[in-house]
């Protein structure tokens, strides 16, 4: 039996099996990755590798095994049809008879499209008759902490979410929810809104930026689609930018506030606080 992680590189699959590593032994620990030179790292810690792309089927046909317990995190290839790439993963998944397929998905309460692709993989993997887990994962404050540097140089936080409020955590929060599910009992067949402790909204973060900083940083709320404009003018596809915006209008509408408590219950922990989140941000 082997746990094994789709997506394993990425920035929510690296949390996930360094995590991992710190609860079971490594040979009982499968990466799947495109590009074996980035997990290369992990290799040399005993985890075992699995080259599979979601754009390809057949690469998937020998990654199960019986028994197996995988984590599907959801493609980050908006472009691609991330519905069917996730097609893939399910039905070798119900081939080789894992005993559980944890799907990470966006919370039940978001309409945005965002949600789209999210919403089709469940069903997929509900008509599977996979045993399952749905971790519907809220807001990662990485979203908006990884991208400081035009906050700074502006002194201002400009988003497109009114006085909306976000419940929030870190990756690495996330990732501990998933390797509950993995080494735990008793998950199969739930689902789980994950979202952080404590919902804050932008004029708060923008007040704990400045209290950090020393510096006067201010909450810009902006239309819809002036913000499209903004981000599609700092270099990205105008898909992308549209459905961050969308996102922004669902925080407005108290679309992205959990109040489940199921991270913090699944981790036994509270999660990660806007402040420490911030200073973990500027210290890096």
């Amino acid at each position: 039996m082997s746990i094994v992680v789709t997506g394993a590189t990425g920035h929510l699959g690296r949390h996930v099996v360094e995590q991992l590593l710190e609860q079971v032994p490594a040979e009982q620990i499968t990466a799947v990755v495109r590009d074996e030179q980035k997990a290369a790292g992990f290799a040399a810690r005993g985890v075992k590798l699995a080259i599979a792309d979601y754009n390809a089927p057949e690469t998937f046909d020998d990654v199960f095994a019986a028994g197996d317990r995988v984590l599907l995190i959801s493609g980050n290839e908006f472009d691609k049809g991330r519905p069917a790439q996730h097609q893939v993963v399910i039905d070798a998944a119900k081939a080789a008879g894992v005993a559980l397929l944890a799907y990470t998905s966006a919370p039940g309460s978001l309409t945005a499209a965002l949600a789209d692709d999210h919403r089709a993989t469940e069903e997929a993997l509900l008509a599977s008759g996979l045993p399952y887990t749905l971790l519907r994962n809220g807001w990662y404050f990485e979203n908006y902490t990884e991208n400081l540097a035009p906050v700074l140089e502006h002194s201002a936080v400009v988003q497109a979410a009114g006085d909306g409020r976000v419940s929030a955590a870190s990756r690495a929060d996330y990732a501990a929810a998933a390797v509950a599910v993995l080494t735990g009992e008793g998950h199969e067949n739930q689902t789980y809104e994950l979202g952080g402790d404590e919902a804050f909204g932008f004029a708060e973060y923008a007040a704990e930026l400045s209290r950090q900083t020393g510096k006067e940083i201010v909450y810009t709320p902006v239309s819809a689609e002036a913000f499209t404009g903004i981000l599609t003018g700092a270099g990205l596809p105008g898909r992308l930018a549209t459905t961050l915006a969308g996102v922004d209008a669902s925080i407005e509408k108290g679309e992205l506030v959990i109040s489940s408590g199921d991270l913090s219950r699944l981790t036994g922990r509270p999660t990660t606080p806007l402040t420490e989140a911030v200073t973990a941000a500027l210290k890096s």
